[in-house]
């Protein structure tokens, strides 16, 4: 069913969820309509709707929330979950061990998604939350994914713009190319302030039962002197969940970024 501009009823519904962000959970009506270019009317009659089939839900102020419903279906559905159901013994025997972040991410589009995260109190800042994206050149977790990703991925990156966070962020061409190539020879990146001077990832590849890169299992950990310890514990970690996920013991495979990269290693 279309409206009168070509726009389908469900690209509407579409709008109305992207309108909810992870720091505005709860929207009034009004918001709503502001945010998705909809008419107040059409915005109020649509969320009535979505609310009858628990996909929104009013609080007692009548804000709008997205519903339990919707997530229930996502999750069910989801091919994420039994990677994130692999993970997560592995997740929680390093969060045991590190004492501040741990995280699971998958590629989507141009950036790393976040399925899971482990934390604690008076860990180190992270700016990860699950459902969160952070940029492929500048986290650990997205800068395996990307390693390990389609060329042509890596190429649109490396073309930028490139943010920098931090003096320490990877943003040049030359640098990003370089970063990627040892994230594929030694097998983890390590991340010193990459997104903040205060904090350093470690990152380690996650592979499914073709040898395929699927995830990358991460922490966040203090910047600072003896950081380098949690790198066998990251890389031990993410081999165990290969090999729940059916991966071979040791996968050798060719990626065809390595010869424009400057690497002939076989990951």
């Amino acid at each position: 069913m279309r409206t009168q501009n070509g726009e389908s009823v469900l690209a509407r519904a579409v709008r109305i969820f992207e309108a909810f962000t992870p720091e505005e959970s709860a929207l009034t009506v009004s918001e709503i309509s502001r945010r998705t270019g909809l008419h107040v009317a059409t915005a109020s009659r649509l969320v009535a709707e979505l609310v009858s089939y628990g996909f929104l839900t009013r609080d007692a102020d009548r804000r709008v929330r997205v519903g339990m419903r919707l997530w229930e279906l996502a999750t069910r559905a989801s091919p994420s979950l039994s990677l994130r159901n692999a993970a997560m013994p592995f997740m929680e025997g390093v969060h045991d061990v590190v004492g501040h972040h741990v995280q699971l991410g998958v590629l989507d589009g141009d950036e790393a998604l976040f399925l899971e995260r482990l934390t604690a109190p008076g860990a180190v800042i992270n700016y990860t939350r699950v459902a969160g994206r952070l940029p492929l050149h500048a986290s650990s977790s997205g800068l395996v994914l990307l390693a390990h990703g389609p060329a042509d991925l890596r190429e649109r990156v490396l073309d930028g713009p490139l943010q920098r966070y931090t003096p320490d962020t990877p943003a040049t061409a030359a640098r990003l190319r370089a970063v990627l190539a040892e994230v594929r020879r030694q097998g983890y990146v390590y991340c010193p302030g990459y997104v903040h001077p205060d904090a350093l990832g470690v990152a380690a590849p996650v592979r499914d039962a073709s040898g395929d890169v699927v995830a990358a299992l991460a922490v966040i950990v203090p910047n600072e002197a003896g950081a380098s310890s949690v790198v066998p514990v990251v890389r031990t970690a993410a081999r165990g969940v290969s090999r729940a996920l059916g991966a071979p013991d040791a996968p050798r495979r060719r990626d065809p970024g390595d010869a424009r990269d400057g690497s002939a290693t076989a990951v």
